[in-house]
């Protein structure tokens, strides 16, 4: 059995007390016994694409800062308090994969960046974001280029997972994508909330979360989304994280205000029986899909 968790916390104004709380948390979720440990969507920072500012440019990294050797003890490298390196070093320490969201500096274009950090604290290859909003208060576009990497799953000690970044997690597109490259587990760090002006009218809570456990039942996958809580600015995020089978079953989940970690124990040999079994992939007609392929939905 492999116990994983996410992480709902609520961030501040002071990125170093984020920092150093999302690390606690991390520190306490391996001390319960999980194995791959989810934060949520850029956890350093308070959601600032709320508002269109430039100034938050100067708080991306550049990744290639963040993936030096890394060191034991002082050091002046220019690694050193690279958010990427921290948790590099968290995780070594621990034994444990952290798939680490953060805001992405390459060159002139700017990025809503994913790295799978693993057990020895070597990084993959990064992920960047797909699938970017616009809407009132999800300023993303202002802030990140559209990701210009692939849907990647990767191979850990204990499992091949496959990582979304919020947006990515309502297109089924991006699931089955990690699904078919053998990703068994698919986790999502999430930034979503009230949907100004529309927050009296319209709550996404059960829409965001049917949409996951579509994902997973679908393609034969546990779910794990992690969200933030709390007021920022003009916006209320409404954690409720969770966890989930691919039969859909509910595991583990919080609640809209709580601070807290979630815990599930997976079986992933019984679930890759149970996707052969339901015949998911057997069945596919990519000869069918074409029109899947255009924008316009026209067969090419």
């Amino acid at each position: 059995m492999l116990k994983v968790a996410a992480v709902q916390m609520r961030m501040g104004t002071r990125p170093a007390e984020n920092v150093a709380r999302a690390k606690e948390f991390v520190r306490q979720a391996a001390a319960g016994g999980a194995r791959l440990i989810l934060l949520p969507e850029l956890f350093e920072t308070r959601y600032f694409p709320q508002t269109e500012d430039e100034s938050f440019f100067a708080s991306a990294h550049t990744l290639a800062d963040g993936i030096g050797p890394l060191k034991e003890g002082p050091s002046d490298s220019r690694n050193e308090g690279h958010l990427v390196t921290e948790f590099r070093r968290l995780a070594r320490e621990l034994g444990v994969v952290l798939p680490l969201s953060f805001f992405e500096r390459a060159s002139n274009s700017y990025y809503n960046s994913l790295v799978l950090i693993d057990e020895q604290g070597d990084v993959g290859p990064v992920y960047r974001k797909a699938h970017i909003p616009d809407g009132p208060h999800y300023e993303e576009k202002f802030y990140f280029a559209p990701g210009n990497t692939p849907f990647t799953a990767w191979s850990t000690p204990w499992a091949k997972v496959g990582c979304g970044i919020c947006w990515d997690q309502w297109f089924p597109e991006c699931a089955r994508s990690l699904a078919l490259q053998g990703a068994e587990i698919l986790f999502y760090p999430t930034a979503i909330g009230s949907e100004p002006p529309e927050a009296s009218s319209l709550d996404t809570r059960a829409m965001w979360r049917a949409a996951m456990v579509g994902h997973a039942v679908c393609n034969g996958v546990p779910v794990v989304a992690a969200n933030r809580v709390g007021q920022e600015d003009h916006m209320r995020f409404y954690g409720h994280s969770f966890i989930c089978d691919p039969t859909g079953q509910i595991l583990a989940h919080a609640g809209e205000d709580d601070e807290t970690i979630l815990h599930a124990e997976l079986d992933l040999a019984h679930w890759q029986r149970h996707r052969a079994a339901m015949g998911f992939f057997r069945d596919r007609r990519p000869d069918l899909y074409g029109d899947l392929m255009t924008r316009e939905g026209v067969p090419r």
